[in-house]
């Protein structure tokens, strides 16, 4: 399934907030990944969240994604904040880059668009031997009753009338044991796994802007999307301002074998 991000890169800039601090914290703590002077290897940039924090936490970042447009977004962000990264516009199953050049390699909510296997091959081939690949995802939870669960009825009821099909390409319950069949595949050993349930805030032209940002509506055409639009600020109307919506992170973490150099 292919979706342009690209038309939606300034919403996917101003209002997908990226993993929250204690993700970071978590894999520097116990991995010791994500420090000052380690080579990182961002996959499905988008407009580069992973990219900037992993460069302002130290890290020399190369970013690759295949959109060039969101690619642009990303530099203009790194720039604005005074991050060195270097952008690549390659898919993340044919990076392009030197084999073995790598210590971590993150693909941050990304994985479920890729060629899965090549992705893995790819990351095994560019990480030096103990060297790390971290897949993260951050799913909302679809709690009945919650805002979420009306935002999810609008693109339903929108979709039928459109005779389209909404892409919200993750997983209800926000597991995915799936990707350790990944790892295992391209040669990894012994991945590890860990979850955290965290809420985060949003106004409701946030939230707006966040869903807008999703699978499920950047593949609308722009009159589309302002229709849709239109349609989720009336659904939403009646939760209070601003809202706290559960997610769940998901995490896996393997290690190509062999000794760092």
């Amino acid at each position: 399934m292919n979706v342009d991000f690209g038309r939606r890169a300034q919403d996917y800039l101003r209002h997908r907030q990226g993993f929250p601090a204690v993700f970071y914290e978590r894999i520097e703590a116990m991995y010791g990944l994500g420090r000052p002077g380690q080579r990182a290897l961002d996959l499905g940039t988008g407009t580069g969240t992973v990219a900037r924090r992993l460069a302002a936490q130290g890290c020399e970042v190369t970013a690759v994604d295949v959109s060039a447009s969101m690619l642009e977004v990303a530099a203009e962000a790194a720039a604005d904040e005074g991050l060195a990264v270097r952008l690549v516009e390659r898919p993340a199953r044919d990076t392009g880059l030197a084999a073995e050049s790598f210590d971590l390699v993150v693909a941050g909510q990304c994985w479920h668009w890729f060629e899965r296997e090549q992705a893995a091959a790819e990351a095994w081939r560019g990480l030096r031997p103990g060297g790390a690949l971290v897949i993260v995802h951050l799913d909302w939870l679809l709690l009945p009753g919650s805002v979420f669960d009306a935002t999810s009825r609008v693109l339903e009821d929108h979709a039928r009338t459109q005779a389209w099909s909404p892409v919200f390409a993750h997983s209800r319950d926000g597991f995915y044991p799936q990707w350790l069949r990944d790892v295992h595949g391209a040669g990894f050993e012994a991945p590890e796994t860990f979850s955290m349930d965290v809420t985060q805030r949003y106004t409701h032209a946030a939230w707006r802007g966040r869903i807008r940002a999703s699978g499920g509506v950047a593949g609308m055409e722009k009159e589309e999307v302002e229709r849709f639009d239109a349609l989720h600020a009336e659904a939403i109307a009646p939760w209070p301002d601003p809202l706290d919506v559960p997610h769940r992170l998901f995490a896996v973490i393997t290690t190509k074998p062999g000794e760092t150099t």
